[in-house]
């Protein structure tokens, strides 16, 4: 144990490994990420009338900041930094609003809906880089991006005969949650946490959502009215172990790897195949505005996260 922050600065002062294109791995990796990203929304949904998904969020960041100890702790990686402490709970705060934001919005819209709002995090992101963080300032083109993706978000949001209110509510949540994943960007690329192994960013993202969240969840009693079945058990298997961990473990690999200009690009992939499986699993109905709102929104996240700038897509993209 007491080699462990020897490790770690070991570590952080190795060479940075050469970014290449994209090959056949690579892509097949990000076609299964975005795939199992896209269907975490459907998977809170699908069993919130026998475990809300707040209590939902809960539990599984409970159970996947247990696995990311044991991996840190057999990697000899130091994930509790006093001097981080700080801008770790901020960080956690962020992630913690995000995802209490997508439980409550699941209470009230589709699961569809939900995969296309939460991904304006890169629209608030890029605008609050431009104007917090030197080097990420936006060009025409970048700007051009954020009217039309912003576009969409009216359209998208537009009242419909065929849309209620509480779909209405729900796709709100989740606009506020991809601001709050935005948040959560803007304050782990200032600090200090920015250079961190991304093992101890998890970790402080998923120790705060567990002590904020578990309890507000028992205060609503949320947690007295679980009925685990074997969908629930399945759900919450997926969400703690592939989504919370396993996925962001191949991100962070990937990202290590390969440009990320080219993943960036094909992380857009997660809201489509979110529309996707909520039409297909879950019955979700597709209104006009909806969809051509998406597809603004789609379009300005590409224009916002192309060539010219870095790559605002955030860290943490599950």
């Amino acid at each position: 144990m007491s080699h462990q922050p020897e490790r770690a600065a070991t570590a952080a002062k190795a060479p940075q490994a050469i970014r290449r294109p994209l090959d056949a791995r690579a892509v097949g990796l990000m076609i299964g990420f975005c795939l199992v990203i896209g269907l975490q929304q459907v998977a809170i949904k699908s069993v919130a009338d026998v475990i809300s998904p707040l209590a939902q969020i809960g539990i599984r960041s409970l159970i996947a900041v247990l696995v990311i100890a044991a991996i840190a702790r057999f990697r000899g990686i130091a994930l509790w930094v006093p001097e981080q402490f700080g801008p770790g709970l901020v960080i956690g705060v962020g992630y913690t609003l995000e995802f209490a934001f997508v439980a409550l919005g699941l209470n009230y819209t589709y699961a569809s809906h939900m995969s296309v709002f939460l991904y304006t995090a890169p629209v608030f992101a890029a605008i609050g880089l431009h104007l917090f963080v030197a080097g990420e300032q936006l060009g025409p083109r970048h700007w051009a991006g954020v009217v039309i993706a912003f576009a969409g978000l009216v359209i998208a949001l537009a009242p419909s005969a065929h849309v209620s209110s509480r779909v209405l509510l729900g796709d709100g949540l989740g606009v506020a949650a991809g601001a709050s994943w935005a948040g959560t960007t803007i304050a782990l690329r200032s600090s200090s946490l920015s250079e961190a192994p991304p093992l101890r960013t998890i970790a402080y993202q998923l120790v705060v959502a567990s002590v904020l969240l578990l309890p507000t969840a028992a205060a609503l009693g949320d947690l007295d009215s679980i009925h685990m079945t074997a969908l629930a058990w399945a759900s919450l298997s997926f969400q703690s172990v592939i989504v919370s961990v396993a996925a962001l473990l191949v991100w962070f690999w990937l990202l290590r790897r390969y440009l990320a200009s080219r993943l960036g690009v094909f992380a857009f992939l997660s809201p489509i195949f979110g529309v996707g499986f909520g039409v297909i699993l879950m019955g979700d109905p597709i209104s006009l505005n909806f969809a051509f709102g998406g597809l603004a929104i789609l379009a300005g996240l590409l224009l916002v996260n192309s060539r010219g700038r870095r790559r605002i897509m955030p860290r943490n993209p599950a």
